[in-house]
């Protein structure tokens, strides 16, 4: 979603809502809870989950057509910004509650907050929710307006990005009071023994001196047994807490070369240690996985330093939790490995990785799989806006005339045409979508595989809907899977809702069907 006044204004906000809403339960015991507020004031940010961790979404509440974005606060628990915006102006108010995606909970929801219309758009509210805890949640969203009630359920997966040691100023100002405090007490504990029952205008006896003396030095030593035991505890509530956060770092993509044209691909966590202690910390089990497209991975092996080529493949999962993937034809070199999942519970991973690879003597590209070979890229980037099709045809990217700002929500629309500049008339579904895009950025920090209805996983979008709550709004309830998942014929413009995470330079690569086949059209961006 100075940063210590920002981050103490959303303290404020979240402990107000705890008090107003004691029904929130998404569990935690009290002691973490106190912890994570406390870490809250050493948050800094660091974009994980393969640098694009905001939520962007389009669909349909019903009869509203929404487009949300949800902007992830750096820990959790911590308050996420929620962005609504109304294609039409007949919606009068929105209402947004966090649920969790799967489990206890996800029909039990809180009492939902009302979003802000904005005065100046009214088409444009904003809203603050609270996550308490990490895994697979959803934001539900329900619209009023001209045209009835909507509803629409986007999934948001929860987990803390980083946390850093306090800043020393304020270390320093907290060690001081503490010191006051503790010398105050053992002050005030002397005192007591000392002339605690004394008569005014009466003086202490030196027995009373002699035995206050020793009862504040009894009193020092239990103050300084007591401060070693809190460091001692928060040394570990904040070890624990940075274990959470490890637990929800893309895990490594393990990866070996067999029979010259196999690869194998496993999940290895970075610290094989870990062991989940509490219910809401998660390992990836290749075991466990979802299907997404109708396939169980979504592999990209991307050529480096210059990203001149690309394959996006369908590994099949094998006995063990271990997916296999049969290369095609492939020159020598160095490929960044990007491999999306979905767990059981709706929560998206990428596995990424590198391997080195010899020439591989593959087959040919069949079914959904794809690939795209191209120039290199540019140093300092190029903007592009153009790219030329295997068939002679070309995508065209219909960009603003101004710089593309980071960390702002936006469509990014191509249009279609064919060899002779007139619009496309064959494009067909790709993995029941209009189209595919990858968002890669120059440093490789950034991966984001996004659809034109944002960056959601159609199987944590699946699951979000089949969990609706059940009545007359269920049934108005946004776009269902079914509906997501497109099987006729395409118009030739696509758009994906998006947001650049950062300043930088980025690839994207574009994918569609036209006339049974594949085509991946690259457009390189930079971003201000």
């Amino acid at each position: 979603m100075g940063r210590l006044d920002a981050t103490a204004a959303q303290m404020k906000m979240a402990l107000s809502r705890i008090v107003k809403k004691p029904d929130y339960r998404f569990g935690f015991k009290g002691q973490r809870l106190v912890a994570c507020m406390l870490l809250l004031l050493t948050a800094t940010t660091l974009h994980a989950h393969v640098g694009s961790p905001d939520v962007y979404y389009e669909g349909n509440a019903g009869p509203y057509h929404l487009f949300v974005t949800v902007r992830l606060p750096q820990v959790i628990p911590g308050v996420a910004e929620i962005q609504v915006r109304s294609q039409a102006n007949d919606v009068r108010t929105i209402h947004i509650v966090p649920m969790r995606l799967t489990g206890p909970g996800s029909h039990l929801a809180p009492i939902p907050d009302e979003a802000q219309q904005s005065k100046a758009d009214p088409q444009f509210f904003t809203g603050s929710l609270w996550l308490m805890e990490f895994g697979a949640l959803k934001v539900r969203i329900s619209a009023d307006g001209s045209k009835g009630k909507g509803e629409i359920s986007v999934p948001v997966p929860s987990f803390a990005q980083r946390s850093l040691p306090m800043e020393k100023s304020l270390q320093g100002l907290l060690g001081f009071l503490m010191l006051l405090l503790a010398v105050g007490l053992i002050s005030i504990v002397g005192a007591a023994v000392r002339e605690g029952n004394l008569e005014r205008d009466e003086s202490p006896t030196p027995s009373r001196v002699r035995r206050a003396r020793v009862v504040m030095a009894i009193t020092a030593i239990l103050v300084v047994g007591m401060l070693y035991l809190g460091r001692a505890w928060w040394r570990v509530e904040a070890s624990t807490y940075q274990r959470y956060i490890n637990a929800f770092k893309p895990p490594a993509a393990e990866t070996t070369l067999a029979n010259g044209n196999r690869l194998f691909i496993r999940a290895r966590r970075p610290d094989d240690q870990f062991v989940s202690s509490s219910y809401f910390l998660q390992q990836v089990s290749l075991e466990e996985v979802i299907p997404d497209h109708n396939h169980m991975m979504h592999l990209f092996l991307i050529s480096v330093p210059g990203m001149d080529r690309m394959w996006h493949l369908h590994p099949e999962r094998i006995e063990g939790g271990v997916f296999a993937q049969h290369l095609p034809a492939m020159p020598a070199g160095r490929y960044q490995v990007f491999a999306d999942i979905v767990d059981k519970s709706g929560f998206p991973w990428t596995l990424v990785g590198n391997v080195d690879l010899p020439q591989v003597q593959g087959k040919q590209l069949a079914d959904d799989d794809s690939s795209w070979q191209g120039m290199s890229l540019a140093t300092p980037v190029q903007d592009s806006s153009v790219a030329q099709l295997p068939d002679g045809g070309r995508i065209v990217w219909q960009r603003s005339s101004g710089p593309i700002q980071a960390n702002t929500p936006m469509h990014l629309t191509f249009r279609v045409e064919d060899q002779d500049g007139k619009l496309a008339q064959e494009i067909e579904p790709y993995m029941g979508m209009a189209g595919h895009a990858e968002v890669v950025s120059s440093d490789l920090s950034v991966f984001a595989h996004i659809h034109p209805a944002g960056s959601v996983s159609m199987a944590a979008l699946e699951l979000a809907h089949a969990r609706s709550l059940t009545g007359s709004l269920a049934g108005q309830s946004g776009m269902s899977m079914t509906m997501h998942m497109l099987s006729h014929a395409l118009p030739p413009e696509i758009s994906f809702q998006y947001g650049f995470p950062h300043r930088g330079d980025y690839r994207i690569f574009v994918q569609i069907k036209r006339a049974g086949q594949v085509q991946t059209a690259v457009f390189d961006a930079h971003v201000m």
